[in-house]
């Protein structure tokens, strides 16, 4: 059950960790807003950190102006990093990556690789189409596609539905299924996820989990939210991470993390 907390809460907030896609960016615009980049700005005035964690690449990265966030969690946690170096890093198994392919193919589904520095696919439809559009995306269809196979792949993702999730993972060893939409799917290591990363980014500047605060919006922020203080649900969340939150804020698409901060005393 969510729990609402005062302005007193807050006051020991020393890092913050932002989902993009639906959090800070509204789905249907596609691009920060004015009030979202002051807020960002004004945490950072104030001495409090700033974290992206997303289920994007590094390369799939929006531009926020020239803010220049703290930390950047990507591949759901699997690959995290600041301005200077490496903090985590946590591919999938080789192994692992080929069943997967192979499982994909006899649901008749392409797929996308992901490493740090590209994404490759070995053929598109609708679904991983639209997927990539969330981000302002295109897939590449690799024609390298099984030499990026044998790299170190951090997540895969493909379209598919609930019905399919057993089916992909049948035979993998170290792997699971990150969903925040009901049409596509990340695929990344079965001991990572954004609660992983977020532990190693805690662990890495020294701070305890109630210093840290997290907005999110999808299923796949659920374990992010168990990693920090207070975990702040959008109105625009899953039903799901809203029972998760210890609080929640307004629509990503009328400025809900401004507002909430505004109101709480943050900037």
């Amino acid at each position: 059950m969510t729990k609402q907390m005062g302005g007193n809460m807050v006051s020991n907030t020393k890092i913050i960790f932002f989902d993009i896609d639906g959090t800070l960016i509204d789905m249907k615009r596609k691009q920060i807003s004015g009030k979202t980049m002051e807020m960002l700005k004004r945490l950072k005035e104030k001495g409090v950190m700033i974290c992206i964690a997303t289920g994007r690449a590094p390369s799939a990265l929006p531009v926020f102006g020239d803010i220049a966030f703290d930390v950047y969690l990507t591949f759901n946690g699997s690959y995290c990093y600041n301005r200077d170096q490496t903090i985590f890093s946590n591919p999938l198994l080789t192994d692992d990556v080929g069943t997967i392919i192979k499982n994909a193919e006899t649901i008749h589904r392409p797929l996308s690789l992901a490493t740090k520095d590209r994404q490759a696919a070995n053929g598109k439809d609708d679904d991983l189409v639209e997927y990539y559009g969330f981000a302002n995306r295109e897939v590449e269809v690799a024609d390298d596609f099984e030499e990026v196979a044998k790299e170190e792949v951090y997540q895969i993702m493909l379209g598919c539905r609930e019905r399919d999730h057993l089916s992909l993972l049948n035979g993998v060893h170290r792997a699971k299924i990150a969903a925040w939409w009901d049409r596509a799917v990340d695929i990344i290591p079965a001991d990572g996820g954004k609660g992983i990363g977020i532990e190693k980014v805690l662990e890495y500047y020294h701070l305890n989990q109630s210093e840290a605060m997290a907005f999110g919006d999808g299923n796949n922020d659920i374990e992010m939210f168990q990693a920090v203080g207070k975990g702040i649900a959008m109105a625009n969340a899953s039903d799901r991470l809203k029972e998760a939150a210890y609080g929640l804020c307004g629509d990503a698409a009328e400025d809900g993390i401004y507002h909430y901060c505004m109101e709480h005393g943050l900037i």
